[in-house]
């Protein structure tokens, strides 16, 4: 069910996404949410009318219903009654591969649950299958608030290790990183496989992609960087959601460029692009260097329309991740990026501190000349301007 004047497309793709099947759609014109059922009552009572004698057994709202609205309803429909929010950690929640993805998803559906728990007790441990149901579970009485708040207490220790140990990754890797980023099926995955020869889960379906995707690709300026692909963001990304997997989006934090992926074929371009914004904004991303790539121009019908946006986005390049078109002009603008970070070098570095650096230079940068000399590793060449500096001490 849902408000009027919103489009009923995105909620219809989170729907059959999560693997349901639609019965009916019901909308209606209020000036304000009514605070008991969300929907006026007589439409509630019209809904549930229809729903039992279909065979339906789950009500899906495309709205973020409040503890109270949501048991009220219950009451009418007689029937589990889930919000957008639910379907959406539902939709993670079958997604996840990872123990990581397990984990976060897990965290997220107990935060959103604990509120909810007035009336109805739950089990840690998975009840049934369905929509809504998965990953906590849900519902016996002896299983308290108390329970919910140690368990997500304990979630949260695990969230915040996985938080260091990637923050130690980070500090300890040797190739800058690319971020890819975008509303979710904007094509991020298929860019991916693109540019890398890859072949990852390609699907189209709203969250195909949860679990954080890398791989490496070596620039023709003799660099090689990490292209790493993560979950997509949507409309109203559950707030639980995000603060459950702030140790994976700081990734996108810390990435050194971002290539924030457009369907340019979707007619909620812009809508979208702002949600992503959005999301960014929320995670302290803003500061990043960005080059937007609208994606999917095999399947936009107007030229000129791309060619407006081109002019209207700065830094801005149009491709078919699908068909390869314009990834010439995406891989341009990348080696561009990253020669203006480069520098020219010469190094005088003590033999044992030299060996362990040479593969460092191979992989960030290009060596144009290379002797040993008492003791010493003399090396010149181009390279990152981040390891130019940790080896300042050694500049000739």
């Amino acid at each position: 069910m849902k408000g009027p004047g919103k489009d009923l497309e995105e909620i219809r793709r989170l729907v059959n996404s999560a693997g349901a099947s639609i019965a009916k759609e019901f909308t209606q014109s209020r000036r304000r949410i009514d605070s008991a059922y969300y929907v006026g009552k007589g439409k509630a009572h019209e809904a549930a009318a229809f729903a039992s004698g279909t065979g339906c057994n789950l009500i899906i709202f495309d709205g973020e219903l409040s503890p109270a609205q949501q048991r009220n309803l219950e009451g009418v429909f007689d029937m589990k009654v889930i919000d957008r929010t639910q379907l959406i950690l539902d939709i993670f929640a079958q997604r996840a591969r990872t123990s990581e993805g397990k984990l976060q998803v897990e965290l997220a559906q107990l935060s959103h649950l604990l509120p909810r728990l007035t009336g109805r007790g739950v089990e840690l441990s998975q009840l049934a299958g369905g929509i809504g149901t998965r990953g906590p579970g849900e519902t016996k009485l002896e299983y308290d608030r108390r329970r919910i708040r140690k368990k997500i207490n304990i979630l949260q220790k695990e969230t915040e290790k996985i938080r260091e140990r990637r923050a130690a990754q980070r500090d300890s890797r040797q190739f800058p990183v690319i971020s890819l980023v975008g509303y979710t099926n904007a094509g991020k995955s298929t860019l991916l496989n693109t540019l890398t020869n890859s072949s990852v889960l390609v699907d189209d379906r709203l969250f195909a992609t949860l679990d954080p995707t890398t791989r490496k690709i070596r620039l023709p300026i003799h660099q090689d960087v990490l292209l790493s692909d993560t979950v997509g963001f949507i409309r109203k990304l559950p707030h639980q959601l995000i603060v459950a997997f702030r140790a994976t989006l700081e990734e996108i934090k810390e990435a050194d460029l971002l290539l924030h992926v457009v369907d340019v074929s979707s007619p909620e371009m812009e809508n979208e692009m702002h949600a992503v914004s959005t999301v960014l904004e929320e995670i302290g991303a803003v500061s990043q260097p960005v080059i937007t790539v609208f994606n999917k121009t095999d399947k936009c019908g107007s030229r000129e329309a791309v060619e407006r946006l081109l002019r209207i986005v700065p830094d801005s390049v149009a491709v078919s991740a699908l068909t390869g078109k314009g990834l010439d002009i995406l891989l341009d603008r990348i080696i561009h990026f990253f020669s203006g970070r480069r520098t020219h070098v010469k190094f005088s570095i003590p033999y044992d501190t030299g060996i362990k650096f040479l593969p460092v230079f191979f992989a960030r940068g290009e060596i144009l000349k290379k002797e040993f000399v008492n003791g010493r590793i003399i090396i010149e060449g181009i390279i990152d301007n981040e390891i130019a500096k940790k080896f300042e001490r050694y500049r000739i």
